[in-house]
């Protein structure tokens, strides 16, 4: 569909930034921080694990500044649930709420809207050996957690996420971290954690809306438009299932308090239907997201599934194998072009996902990770042409504003990411910020923050609400 005359992008759009607390903080047993999974985890050994990360823990006001600079009107942060309870539960840690009470208050000061993830991947690892999602008590950690940020945090917080990628947690638990490859983490047990997860959410939804009636809270899963590898029925169905299992299941969940009937069936078949308690269904019903945040890099194809064919397609970044005999395999699209990492790049994509969830959820929705990670080079006089990533960018503001024109409430874009970070599994060579930060994967060098090409860019952008996004 073409326009004759495109909207403007709203006059409060929320232009951000994105980050997480475990990739960008470091400090990582500092002022009484416990250890989270992501602590613990066996990173490979050619990449930097994160206890120091980008060291913000200690630069943040810096860090702030710069984002002021470059023009945020809203910065989406996570807060480490190890910093408020080492162990998950028991005593407040008053140096972690001190921590982020500088933090928030500070981009108060230069009218940055913080928007907070309550949950980022980092599970407290004391809750972990107690079988962590697996463990129902987890629900009721995470519930009390959530009501101790709303207490200290929720006079000058208005927009939480609860949380982030729970979708990529159950696929791909193992390559992110976040699953104790002790545990056999079937089917079964990983659809139950889920459904754990979707509680602990809708709790932590009713309980916002309780303590903090006029702030929004909603999901973070991470959406993508599926495409059928070809035009043939099989291959339309699998698509179809695939994102089912793989997006709306999540979300029907959240928005409807109920589970998606493809999703069941999925369950059914295999043998991994969840254990539901009296009043777990009511519970997901009773709560109410007020807009749906995602995160989107690219699109992902599939078609039918020949049990006899052995062929089984990775992404070369993520190691993330999609062969589910007799439901789906997943496929190279030969239309798109890729980044350093193997990561398609599919900008028409995003206009197309931002479609789908309007036209389900009909919810404002923001968009709180989308960007490219790649390798940036320092050069001479301190300067970084990141022209690849303004391009990157640029496509996809474009999908946006498109997106808007069909009709789509989008109130935000915060692409990952505010400052270079440690990638979940690249390490530091992956960079995705507008803000370079002086260090390699073992050599700390500096830590000295420069912003990249892309910073003044972006700072234009963010002037202008979208209307130039020119390169020069």
């Amino acid at each position: 569909m073409q326009h004759g005359r495109i909207k403007p992008f709203p006059k409060h759009f929320l232009w951000g930034a994105s980050t997480s607390a475990y990739q960008v903080e470091g400090a990582w047993n500092e002022d009484g921080k416990g250890l989270s999974v992501m602590d613990v985890f066996q990173h490979p050994k050619d990449v930097t694990d994160f206890k120091v990360a980008s060291d913000h823990y200690h630069r943040y006001k810096e860090d702030v500044a710069l984002f002021a600079e470059m023009g945020l009107k809203a910065y989406r942060f996570s807060i480490s649930w190890t910093r408020i309870y080492p162990n998950g539960v028991g005593e407040i840690n008053q140096k972690g709420i001190d921590f982020y009470n500088r933090l928030i208050n500070e981009l108060r000061k230069y009218k940055i809207e913080p928007i907070v993830t309550i949950y980022h991947f980092d599970l407290p690892y004391a809750l972990q050996k107690k079988g962590g999602w697996s463990n129902r008590e987890t629900v009721d950690a995470f519930e009390n957690y959530a009501k101790t940020l709303f207490e200290n945090f929720g006079d000058r917080v208005k927009y939480w996420l609860t949380i982030n990628e729970q979708n990529m947690m159950i696929l791909f638990g193992e390559v992110l971290g976040v699953v104790d490859r002790s545990m056999k983490n079937t089917k079964k047990e990983l659809y139950q954690q889920s459904h754990h997860m979707f509680l602990a959410q809708a709790k932590a939804m009713i309980l916002c809306h309780k303590m903090i009636p006029d702030a929004k809270i909603g999901p973070a899963p991470n959406i993508s438009s599926i495409y059928p590898i070809s035009p043939k029925p099989e291959d339309v169905l699998a698509a179809h299932t695939f994102s089912s299992l793989r997006n709306w299941l999540y979300l029907d969940a959240a928005v409807f308090g109920r589970y998606n009937s493809v999703a069941w069936s999925y369950f059914e078949k295999n043998g991994c239907t969840p254990m539901i308690q009296d009043g777990d269904m009511e519970i997901l019903k009773e709560a109410k997201p007020d807009f749906i945040a995602f995160n989107y890099y690219n699109t992902m194809t599939v078609g039918a599934s020949n049990p006899s064919e052995a062929t089984k397609n990775k992404n070369v970044d993520q190691q993330m194998v999609l062969d589910e005999p007799g439901f789906y395999k997943g496929y190279e699209n030969p239309n798109l072009d890729k980044t350093a990492f193997g990561w398609e790049i599919d900008p028409v994509g995003l206009r197309m996902t931002l479609r789908e969830l309007n036209e389900r959820y009909h919810l404002p929705l923001l968009i709180t990770e989308n960007g490219l990670g790649t390798y940036d080079t320092l050069e001479e006089g301190d300067v970084i042409n990141d022209d690849y990533r303004i391009e990157y960018l640029k496509k996809h503001i474009e999908q946006c504003q498109l997106a808007i024109s069909d009709g789509v409430n989008l109130i935000g874009y915060c692409p990952w990411s505010a400052i270079d970070l440690v990638s979940t599994h690249q390490g530091i060579s992956k960079r995705y910020g507008f803000i370079y930060v002086n260090r390699d994967e073992f050599d700390l060098k500096d830590l000295r923050r420069i912003p990249k090409k892309s910073f003044y860019w972006y700072k234009k952008v963010i002037a202008s609400n979208g209307e130039d996004l020119s390169n020069n």
